[in-house]
This record gives structure tokens, sequence and C-alpha cells, in this order.
């Protein structure tokens, strides 16, 4: 995955973003790079001051046909459930029947809660280890590739490019936290420290063996969606950014926040529309909704990225593309 993330260097004198389609989203993304970053220029913005905010889900990978972190909680409450036989009631009944109508109805804060419950008692050691396990062996119902391998190469492209250009780049994710960082900085050389999500509260405790560990508890902290992620980025990373992209109304409220200030600012809309390579939705979709974002980019003039038309690749592991320009 290390090669995907630094794959674009080859060729970025030429072509910086080479899985892009020429047009109109790739010129915009490019001309805003150029224009912030020219010493002197009228837009010129000072390194200090360049951050770029991406939502994760549906933005930098895969969301379909579930939440991939809500795919590994099915399969954790799925492994641990003949020790907790209290959950063979609601909600967990849910989780463990596949019922997705009942799961959809517990929304996200719902969903939050029961993965945090699931989790409860294990330390944050042992939970990433989970994690680092199940991307090792699970695999996507559709593609049957690793879900760490549907990861979105124009986006990956994109990281390294506006790195290279001196910003600095940050998830803001409603996904947990604790579940991002375990594999963000090897997938998009995004460190665990720059990885802005959803968090459970944890406790100090001494282990068996007298060392410090913390602990999950099943209590739901801080969840990093729609109106949390302009407070998330307030707490977490102290500055406005001036750079972000989404893909759904969950990201809407970060892309105000940043429009918001002043100066060149870049607003950024993943639109699913590649049934072959990918998955068509927006407005009606239960994972990724994207209505009243996409009303209001119309209306301001955001970038919004059409997949089949801008992208000419999709997922590093393709060998050629449909819906690829020719």
């Amino acid at each position: 995955m290390l090669a995907s993330v630094f794959a674009w260097h080859a060729s970025a004198q030429a072509n910086p973003l080479p899985s892009w389609n020429d047009g109109a989203a790739k010129a915009a993304i490019t001309d805003f790079v150029a224009r912030v970053t020219k010493d002197g220029g009228t837009a010129f913005v000072p390194p200090s001051e360049r951050i770029a905010v991406f939502d994760n889900d549906g933005t930098l990978w895969c969301e379909q046909p579930i939440y991939f972190q809500l795919a590994f909680g099915l399969d954790q409450v799925r492994s641990m459930a003949k020790a907790h036989p209290e959950w063979r009631q609601q909600p967990f009944k849910a989780f463990l029947s596949n019922d997705k109508a009942a799961l959809a109805a517990q929304g996200q804060r719902g969903l939050l809660t029961l993965v945090a419950a699931a989790h409860s008692g294990m330390t944050t050691d042992a939970y990433a280890q989970s994690v680092s396990n199940w991307l090792g062996k699970a695999r996507h119902p559709r593609f049957n590739r690793p879900y760490n391998e549907l990861v979105y190469q124009p986006m990956v492209e994109l990281l390294g490019y506006l790195r290279a250009n001196g910003f600095k780049t940050f998830i803001v994710s409603g996904g947990g936290v604790e579940f991002m960082r375990v594999w963000t900085e090897k997938t998009y050389g995004i460190p665990p420290e720059q990885v802005v999500g959803s968090s459970g509260v944890t406790r100090f405790e001494s282990g068996p063996d007298g060392r410090p560990v913390l602990m999950k508890l099943a209590k739901v902290e801080f969840v990093d969606s729609g109106p949390g992620k302009p407070s998330g980025i307030n707490r977490f990373i102290g500055h406005r950014p001036i750079f972000a992209f989404g893909n759904s109304d969950g990201d809407q409220q970060m892309l105000q926040w940043t429009a918001a200030g002043p100066g060149a600012r870049f607003l950024g809309i993943v639109h699913h529309t590649d049934a072959q390579r990918e998955y068509t939705y927006d407005r009606q979709s239960k994972v990724g909704k994207l209505d009243k974002a996409l009303d209001e980019a119309m209306q301001r003039g955001w970038t919004v990225v059409d997949m089949k038309q801008d992208w000419r690749t999709v997922f590093a592991f393709e060998h050629g593309s449909a819906g690829a320009a020719q």
C-alpha cells in the first residue's frame, strides 16, 4: 500500500494526478494549488496555514454496501456472541441477524454505541490488534479484496500532491478514530495524530502485569459527523482548513466551515456515479446520502467530482478501466 501512496511521484512533474482525467475537476484542483502556493501572488497562503481535510468513508475509500467499520463490528459481534447471551436481544440482535433495516434505524450514534459496547473491556492495544487482524483476512463481498485495498487511487494521488506543495493533510471522519489510526498512515500517508474521528470513552487502569493500559468503555464520547466535524476540526486541529473534500450530507458542515474563512478556499465532493467500477448512489442512499450538500455545491460552485467521468482509475488494482477517457 505504501507503493500506492507514493506511486504518483514518478510522473509528478509531467502529470501530478495521473489517475484523473483532464477536465474541470482536475483543473480546479491544480489551479487552486498553483494560486495558493505562488510566492508573492495575491492568493498566496503560507505553508503553516495550508490545511486540507478529507472525509474517509466514500471520499478516500469505498463505503458500500455498508460502512467498513460496521462490517468489522458485525464480524466481531458474531465471533464474540457465544460469550454474550445478552446479545440475543435488541439492539445486538440486529447485528447477529444482519437485519439491515434495524441497523439503519439505529443511526450513526446508535451504531457507534453498539460497536463501543461490543469492545468494552478491551484495551486499546488489543483493539488495534483486532482491527489489524481483521484487515488481514476480511474480504469485501463484491470485490473479494481486503477492505484497505478499496481506496481511491485518485484521492491517494491528491493527498500526495497536496503534501508535495506544502499542505498538511488530515482525515476528519465519522468513523471511529481508533479504527482508522491502525492503518491510515500505511494506506494514505496520514499519521495517527492527523486523524480526527468519532471516539469512545477510555479509562486508565493497571493491567494484569501491573503495566498501565487504556480500557475501552461502552460509552461514545464524541461523534465526528455533520456539525460535529467543524467542532472536531476546531478541537483537534486548531486551524480552519483552506481545502476540504467530502462525499455526503454528513460532510456539508465541514465544507461550509471551510468555505466561510477568508481568502482562497477549495471545496470538493466525490459523487458516486460509476456502477461498473464502483457504485452509483446519492440522494436516496442510506449509506453516504448526498442530497442537501449536492444542492449547495451546485449553488455555490463547489467542485463536484463525477467518478465515472473524472477518474481514469478508481482502484489501484484495476487493469484497464471501463468509463475512463480514451
